[in-house]
């Protein structure tokens, strides 16, 4: 089974929706997130395997940022 690449994308919050989505490019985005998708994020020049959630807001599992909008993913 040929393994699938990932897409590199910025996490943008969607106001409409209220969830975190991937954008690719100008009109090309990924569809918005939900609980447990797994990405990984890019954290220093290293990408680190994690999965989304919602708690109060939406983070990271052990990922420690103030915001994911703006973060460099891939999906």
């Amino acid at each position: 089974m040929p393994k699938t690449m990932k897409q590199e994308g910025t996490l943008v919050y969607d106001r409409e929706t209220d969830r975190i989505d991937v954008r690719f490019g100008l009109e090309d985005y990924y569809g918005g997130l939900h609980c447990g998708t797994t990405m990984d994020v890019n954290i220093n020049g290293k990408w680190v395997p994690t999965r989304i959630e919602m708690g109060n807001d939406w983070y990271l599992v052990g990922v420690k940022t103030g915001s994911l909008p703006g973060l460099t993913v891939r999906i």
